[in-house]
């Protein structure tokens, strides 16, 4: 872990699931509760609080519980670089029905 070094000044930092208790541990989280999956739940509510979101957000960086939530992420990114147009149409076709939608 101390070889890790992430900046959320200039970069974007995404994790999903059990990978936000990698965030909190390196206290990007900052006071933020991890989303995580049902596994490390416990663990993340004893550290940092349990989140019941789906996406949490703390400056740059952001984090979603569930191993199919990699959408999400995917779609913040994208918007984040090229815009949420782009985003929606790259989007679309793997969101979960009724989800199509960034905004």
């Amino acid at each position: 872990m101390d070889q890790l070094q992430f900046d959320p000044s200039r970069q974007l930092l995404g994790a999903q699931c059990s990978g936000a208790l990698m965030l909190a541990k390196l206290n990007l989280l900052r006071g933020v509760p991890a989303c995580t999956d049902l596994t490390s739940k416990p663990w993340s509510k004893k550290r940092s609080g349990s989140a019941e979101s789906v996406v949490l957000r703390r400056g740059k960086c952001r984090h979603c519980g569930g191993c199919l939530a990699s959408q999400y992420l995917a779609a913040w990114v994208i918007a984040r670089l090229v815009g949420v147009e782009e985003a929606g149409k790259a989007i679309h076709y793997v969101a979960p029905v009724g989800r199509s939608s960034c905004t």
